[in-house]
Parts: structure tokens; C-alpha cells; sequence
């Protein structure tokens, strides 16, 4: 049976913000349209490029814009961050894309409770990396969840859902945009019912969750036995980090980019360079033919495929690991 949240009132709401990366930006910015962002935390400055300068997370630099104050503890949970929130007297938490699963010390802080916006459509893909997991895995539809958040993660009940497809030409980075995006939308239409107060709850059915865990570099490595179709959505997936890769002469090749060879019969065993052209490099999977478009090497810049053929003398019937 669902549940109907109360309305807060014709009154802007004292909201914390919590988020990190550039996925959060747009719904920090469809929050100022209906309440009063008085704090944002996000993680703390970080190095980052070649020269290893202190870089700011996204979230805080837009914050920095609007005139929003800033707070970056290491940990949310500890006692000061916990207190600094509690300060605020905010009457409702919203987390989008902040990395950390919140203690019931600061769930049980705004009078409203805490929610979130996850990128996909729960309870499939919960966990720290839900786009990429449902492109590497073939999805064609996913979306945006507003979910009111509990001790778990990504449990808590349902509150509004918006959908959007998959096309077969995304990846993991054109679908990080356009959910960025949706998930603004999600949310402002979210605060329009709350403020309504004709926000439904609806609990998650947890016999049909899926996970989405933390990325590694591991996961981008390439098992050439699968099918050359979920090889394409695992490049699909990875992309733009950590990239899907294989083994060619001991070293990593990263493939950027690749297409599934019409033909479908394989041409080979696993991992076995089929063909050769301008094109690109045609590799036998464990079913069907994978062509790979644009690589990049160890070491080395993003090139087109035939290139990188070229340029390390490659032949039919090499193996790539």
C-alpha cells in the first residue's frame, strides 16, 4: 500500500545539497528554483591531471557560483560533519551522486527525511555505478529513480520514477548527460508533489534487485569466449572509464570503439584477428565477429584501428588476450 507523504507547506525549504560530480550539477540548479540551498557538501578537492594540481569537484565549483556555502569532510559520518549538517535545521537532504551511504544521523536530521536521485530504474542497478552497468549489460531502457533513502543501499521506497531508452549508439558517457539532465527534471517534478503534498511512496520489491558495483580497472577487461554483442555493449559500458581492454604483445589495448560483424559466424577461436582493413580489425568471438574501431595502446593516444594494424604490423591470426 502506498504511502502519501504530507504537504511542508507554501514555505521554501531549508535544503542541504550533497553531491559530487558533474552528474549533480543540473539538479543543484533545478533546486534553486523552489527552495533555499543553505549548505553543499560535497568530497574535498582532489589532484587530478598530469601535473597533479588540487582540482574542485563540479558541485563545488557550481555552488561557488550561485554563493552557496561549501563543506568537504572526508566522511560524511563523522561527528563535526554530522553537527555542521544539523545546523542547518534543514528541512529536507538531497543527495544526488555523492558516493557515500548516509547513517541514520543524518537521516533522521530534516524534518522531511533525505532523498535522492539514482540513475536507474529501481530496484535494478542499485549500487555506485548504475549507468554503466546497464549499458555494459545490454539494457535498452533505463531512467531516473527519486527514491526517499533509509539505512540501505538504494532501498528506501519509490517516490517518482521517469524513464528513457538506451539507443545503440550510447555509451556509458552520452547516457551520464542525458540522465544528468533527466534526473533534474525528476526531481523538480518530485518537489512540485511534495510540495503538494501528493508524493506517493511506494516500497521496492527486493526480490527483483540487481547490483551496480564500484568500477575497477578489471572490469573492462575483455573475455573474447562471450557472444560479439555483449563484448560491444561491455566497450559501450566502460566507456569512457575505465575502458574495456585486451592483451596484444604483453601490453594493454584499450578498444574505444567497435561494431558487431554482419556476417555473425566466427572465423576463428576466441581473441583471434579475423581480418584486416580500413575498417578496422575484425576479431572472432565466442559467437560471431567483433570489429574494433578505435583503440588506444599502451602508453599512447586513441587511433584509428587500421592505423594501430598498420603501425604494429599486425596479422591475421594473431591472438589478443
Amino acid at each position: 500500500m502506498n504511502r502519501r507523504s504530507s504537504g511542508p507547506g507554501a514555505a521554501r525549504l531549508r535544503t542541504v545539497f550533497m553531491g559530487t560530480p558533474r552528474f549533480a550539477v543540473p539538479s543543484l540548479a533545478a533546486l534553486g528554483e523552489s527552495v533555499d540551498v543553505t549548505l553543499v557538501m560535497c568530497n574535498p578537492d582532489r589532484p587530478a591531471g598530469r601535473g597533479r594540481s588540487m582540482a574542485s569537484p563540479p558541485v563545488k565549483e557550481e555552488a561557488v557560483r550561485r554563493g552557496i556555502p561549501v563543506f568537504q569532510p572526508e566522511k560524511a559520518r563523522r561527528p563535526d560533519a554530522v553537527a555542521r549538517i544539523a545546523a542547518e535545521a534543514p528541512d529536507l537532504i538531497v543527495v544526488v551522486a555523492y558516493g557515500h551511504i548516509l547513517p541514520k544521523s543524518i537521516l533522521d536530521i530534516p524534518r522531511l527525511g533525505c532523498i535522492n536521485v539514482h540513475a536507474s530504474l529501481l530496484p535494478g542497478y542499485r549500487g555506485a555505478a548504475p549507468i554503466n552497468w546497464a549499458v555494459a549489460r545490454g539494457e535498452t531502457v533505463t531512467g531516473v529513480t527519486i527514491m526517499r533513502m533509509d539505512e540501505g543501499m538504494d532501498t528506501g521506497p519509490i517516490l517518482h520514477v521517469r524513464e528513457m531508452p538506451i539507443g545503440a549508439e550510447d555509451t556509458a558517457e552520452t547516457m551520464f548527460s542525458k540522465l544528468s539532465i533527466l534526473g533534474a527534471e525528476a526531481l523538480r517534478e518530485a518537489l512540485h508533489r511534495l510540495r503538494e503534498g501528493t508524493l506517493d511512496e511506494t516500497p521496492q520489491d527486493a526480490a527483483l534487485a540487481t547490483y551496480a558495483p564500484l568500477l575497477t580497472k578489471e572490469h573492462g577487461r575483455i573475455d573474447w569466449s562471450r557472444p560479439a554483442v555483449e563484448v560491444r555493449n561491455l566497450v559501450r559500458g566502460m566507456t569512457p572509464w575505465p575502458s574495456a581492454f585486451a592483451l596484444h604483445a604483453g601490453k594493454t589495448l584499450k578498444v574505444l570503439s567497435s561494431v558487431v560483424v554482419e556476417s555473425g559466424a566466427s572465423a576463428g577461436e576466441p581473441g583471434e584477428i579475423a581480418a584486416l582493413g580500413r575498417d578496422g580489425i575484425s576479431v572472432a568471438c565466442g559467437e560471431g565477429v567483433l570489429r574494433l574501431q578505435v583503440v588506444q595502446p599502451e602508453g599512447g593516444k586513441a587511433m584509428d584501428a587500421w592505423a594501430y594494424a598498420q603501425g604494429r604490423r599486425l596479422a591475421t591470426g594473431e591472438l589478443l588476450s
